[in-house]
């Protein structure tokens, strides 16, 4: 039987190495109890859900921002094999652990250690940007960050997903990143909220598209994306998860936008070591 490609690399610059993140868990001496909440949280549905709206067809590539221990990036690569999926997560062991899950799946995978805003990939690129529950992890400094650099890496009419808390209606739909995220980590939050989360509630209502003063909304158009819309939600206890999805216009280099993203990229090539494998 043929031995899966699983590669772990490091892009991180000397710089970046000690730049701060939130873990997945609030807490890095909790990363091992992640799948089981996330499990019993019912939150494997939101992977699904995300990954079939992402739309990934045979050989596309994607990038998952934010993977952690790669259940989107699995979810994608269940309903599409022939996807080329790279995942991305400042997060060390969290990525060790998607490289196991990976091998025991036996499963190609690509597994970068880095940023939200510095995407693993060339200008124009990718078919897809996706992420699921992590951008909430983010400063505002940082999603802004993100949403300006997945416009950079995706090709035009390449699309990018994003499955989060919804922070509600923001003032204005030009607004480069939503309000401080109120969702909150740590072992006291989760153990009080265990048994109330594991049976999640979904909306009766209908899925409409929300109004673009919406946060995910917000940000993806504020950096240059066209339709930006809710195309799904899910209400849990923990808080309501929308899915919002956006396009990189077919000519983003226009007088607004253009020279932003040029200057972006070419901001982000100077000094950038090669990445290496991750020890």
């Amino acid at each position: 039987m043929t031995t899966p490609d699983i590669q772990l690399f490091d892009q991180r610059t000397p710089d970046e190495r000690d730049r701060p993140f939130l873990p997945g868990m609030g807490r890095a001496w909790l990363l091992p109890l992640y799948d089981t909440v996330t499990r019993l949280a019912g939150v494997r549905a939101v992977y699904e859900r995300t990954a079939a709206l992402a739309g990934v067809a045979p050989g596309e590539s994607v990038v998952d921002v934010g993977c952690g221990t790669g259940n989107l990036t699995f979810a994608v690569l269940a309903a599409t094999p022939q996807a080329r999926v790279t995942g991305l997560d400042p997060d060390g062991d969290a990525l060790r652990r998607a490289a196991h899950k990976a091998h025991r799946r036996r499963v190609g995978l690509t597994l970068v250690q880095g940023y939200a805003d510095r995407i693993p990939a060339d200008d124009a690129a990718l078919d897809h940007v996706i992420s699921s529950l992590a951008l909430h992890h983010a400063d505002d400094d940082g999603r802004a960050g993100f949403a300006r650099d997945a416009l950079r890496a995706l090709r035009p009419g390449g699309t990018v997903t994003v499955a989060d808390f919804d922070s509600g209606p923001t003032q204005g739909a030009t607004t480069a990143a939503p309000p401080a995220h109120t969702h909150r980590h740590g072992p006291g939050h989760v153990l009080r909220n265990l048994l109330r989360i594991v049976q999640p509630r979904r909306s009766r209502a209908p899925v409409v598209a929300h109004e673009q003063g919406d946060g995910l909304v917000a940000l993806l158009t504020g950096a240059g994306f066209t339709d930006a819309r809710e195309v799904a939600h899910l209400d849990h206890r923990f808080g309501r998860i929308a899915v919002v999805r956006a396009t990189r216009p077919m000519d983003t280099m226009d007088s607004r936008n253009g020279d932003a993203v040029r200057g972006h990229a070419s901001a982000d090539r100077e000094g950038e070591e090669t990445p290496g494998h991750d020890s």
